[in-house]
């Protein structure tokens, strides 16, 4: 099949596209690098199935056509990342609402089947542990300027659902919830690169808050793998489904996990969300997802250990240390890291899972 993928450059982007492209299809990708990177794609570059267009998905007449020659698109495309929501609230409501409606209308054009990256973020203040696919959506007042990404995003889901509804456009909404692995960046107020390059250099550990929110991490290979197992299945058309380990974890420890995994002398230091973000600063003191609608429809969830997981950030930023690294390994001989591998299951027989 022949796959688009909007922000294919970024992280989570960049292992669909290769997970895609070794299961045969052909992948392009649209990206206008704000925060997607070429490092990220460059092992791809020569693959005969491989092709990318830098550009922004605004630019209308390319998009058209890029979605014309698609059989499924997959749009990843958004703004991410607290610093970048914070500072540029304008440019993620914008860049999350407009770009779907965008991907939305010319996609209905062709009835092509569209796959969309949501967030946990969209269930805000919600205190329903664990959060289930139709369960209450509870966000921060409009001040509040951290909530205008989760704010977009629903609306996207509120789109994705409506096109399908009043148009028969067959849309797919994952909620991802923090996917972390290799060729994540720190850039944009991600958690987990950050204490690994922090304790890697030597610098203190910043844990921001207390420390004590949880968060439920999700290798980016499983949460890759589900979400193609997903989009395998007619079944999944008009629905919701969330995409998280069960493994909950606070800030404060993994600081310390991190801390022991790189053997660093680095000292964990508490900063006020004040001090790191704005005045009023509200944050989800816990993400814990219900993937049973997930593991019932395609027999699977995410697994890897979020010991693994760390281990495999650190010997990759490890590794980015090292002067003279090649970066343009074609995708054929460029060796995958080892990972627990996601692991069908007998849905009967897992209880509802946190994650």
């Amino acid at each position: 099949m022949r796959h688009l993928i909007t922000g294919g450059a970024g992280f989570i982007g960049s292992y669909l596209a290769e997970a895609l492209l070794e299961r045969g299809h052909q992948v392009h990708i649209l990206d206008n690098l704000s925060t997607g990177c070429m490092d990220n794609i460059q092992h791809l570059r020569r693959h005969p199935q491989f092709s990318y267009t830098i550009d922004t998905m605004f630019n209308e007449p390319l998009l058209a056509e890029l979605i014309d020659q698609a059989d499924q698109i997959h749009h990843l495309a958004a703004a991410v990342g607290v610093q970048l929501i914070i500072k540029s609230p304008v440019r993620t409501i914008e860049t999350n609402t407009q770009g779907t409606e965008l991907v939305l209308r010319h996609a209905a054009k062709k009835s092509k089947r569209v796959f969309f990256a949501s967030t946990s973020e969209v269930y805000g203040k919600s205190q329903a542990f664990p959060f289930t696919e139709d369960g209450e959506l509870v966000l921060g007042a409009p001040p509040k300027g951290r909530w205008s990404y989760a704010c977009s995003k629903a609306l996207d889901e509120f789109l994705c659902l409506a096109y399908w509804n009043e148009k028969s456009l067959p849309t797919t909404i994952l909620r991802l919830f923090n996917t972390v692995g290799p060729r994540q960046v720190g850039h944009y107020g991600m958690v987990l690169p950050t204490f690994v390059q922090q304790a890697l250099s030597g610098k203190p550990i910043t844990v921001y808050g207390s420390g004590e929110q949880s968060r439920c991490f999700s290798s980016v290979h499983d949460v890759i793998d589900c979400w193609i197992a997903v989009s395998e299945e007619s079944s999944t058309v008009g629905t919701i489904y969330n995409i998280g380990s069960d493994q909950e974890i606070s800030i404060n420890a993994l600081a310390d996990l991190v801390k022991r995994k790189t053997n660093s002398e680095s000292e964990i230091i508490k900063i006020p969300y004040e001090t790191a973000y704005e005045e009023g600063f509200e944050d989800m003191p816990r993400r814990v997802p219900d993937v049973q609608r997930l593991r019932k429809t395609v027999g699977m969830a995410p697994v890897t250990t979020i010991e693994r997981i760390v281990d495999l950030v650190v010997a990759y930023q490890r590794e980015r240390m090292v002067p003279s690294r090649p970066v343009d390994t074609p995708l054929k001989t460029r060796p995958r890291p080892l990972r627990t591998p996601v692991r069908p299951v007998d849905s009967a027989a897992v209880p509802a899972a946190e994650g």
